[in-house]
């Protein structure tokens, strides 16, 4: 059966760019910069090209574009930490900007790489990948800044390398630390803990944490261990918090794995979530909204920060000379039963 005016075709007959057009209500031409990533595209005419490609099921040629530009159309992603399930989400976001512009990532677990000897920034070179993702903390910091001299580069979810010629993509980190500690500050909780994490990321969510306390008049270092980013990271720092004479009645995690330590620790302590202990994640991935665990979470935007990635990479591709840009996005604090007015 024929759709709406202008977008049936014969069901023996594959998309062209010509369908995509004529369902974006754009040129054939602008659909063609966009897919070979030539030249900028509007945010609206971006996204109805977006919309059309996935309406139609259109997929392009890429074997004899890329030959034609001399491209591989692959992308190369740096992960460390495949266990976070913050990147996932992460990573879909990625994965849906590089689609559409008929670019395919090569996956990479550096960290497991780094134990059997390899490199990863080396073995995505040897792939002729046409640009490079860095998520997350990188265990390859100069090798990274060799690739970036070779290729474009963007940092998602990180700020460890500072690279002249290289996007990053991050989360509001000192905004949202501080918005969970004002939301556990306005509970009536005095005695706040924070499990501390690893790199500039976890600097700019302590400085968050410390500036709220400072605001209230408390002491921003009473209750600090460094948390880590596992869950057995910051299980062993819950129970050191948890251990001591006078303990916090309200902890704020690095993130959500090392919360589900927290609630673990917790647990063997006797204590209860939220009566006895309040609990704050970060990222807000799919572990806070288990309905079992019900963690208050800061939400990361894990996946706009994947899509936002991948725009400028494709962005970057058609001009690897511009300088390097920092796109923020905004953190908000979903609220759930792990936060409760302190007892007693």
């Amino acid at each position: 059966m024929a759709g709406a005016e202008g977008t049936a075709r014969p069901n023996d007959r594959q998309p062209t760019i010509r369908d995509v057009a004529r369902r974006a209500g754009v040129s054939k031409s602008l659909v063609s910069l966009l897919l070979q990533g030539r030249g900028r595209v509007g945010d609206s005419s971006r996204a109805a090209i977006e919309q059309a490609i996935e309406e139609l099921g259109y997929r392009p040629n890429s074997r004899a574009r890329a030959l034609s530009r001399n491209r591989s159309d692959t992308v190369g992603v740096l992960l460390n930490d495949l266990g976070n399930p913050w990147f996932v989400e992460l990573l879909a976001g990625l994965a849906t900007a590089l689609h559409s512009s008929g670019l395919a990532p090569i996956l990479t677990d550096s960290q497991t790489d780094h134990r059997i000897g390899v490199g990863s920034v080396e073995t995505l070179l040897a792939r002729d990948v046409d640009g490079l993702v860095v998520v997350g903390n990188t265990l390859e910091e100069d090798e990274v800044t060799a690739a970036a001299g070779q290729i474009p580069v963007v940092l998602a979810g990180t700020r460890d390398l500072d690279l002249p010629r290289a996007d990053v993509v991050v989360g509001d980190d000192v905004a949202g630390s501080g918005a969970a500690t004002r939301h556990l500050l306005e509970l009536g909780h005095t005695r706040i803990g924070h499990l501390t994490g690893p790199g500039r990321t976890g600097e700019l969510r302590l400085e968050g944490f410390r500036r709220a306390l400072l605001e209230a008049g408390r002491d921003p270092d009473a209750f600090l261990e460094t948390g880590g980013q596992s869950e057995e990271s910051g299980y062993a720092a819950s129970r050191r918090l948890l251990s001591r004479v006078i303990r916090p009645t309200a902890i704020l995690a690095y993130n959500d794995v090392a919360a589900i330590g927290a609630m673990s620790a917790a647990d063997d302590l006797g204590l209860r979530v939220p009566e006895d202990l309040s609990l704050v994640g970060y990222d807000n991935t799919h572990l806070a909204r288990i309905r079992r665990i019900s963690l208050t979470s800061v939400d990361n935007a894990g996946f706009g920060i994947g899509v936002q990635s991948g725009r400028y990479l494709i962005e970057r591709l058609s001009d690897p000379t511009m300088a390097g840009r920092v796109h923020m996005v905004a953190t908000r604090l979903e609220v759930r039963g792990s936060t409760a007015k302190p007892q007693g």
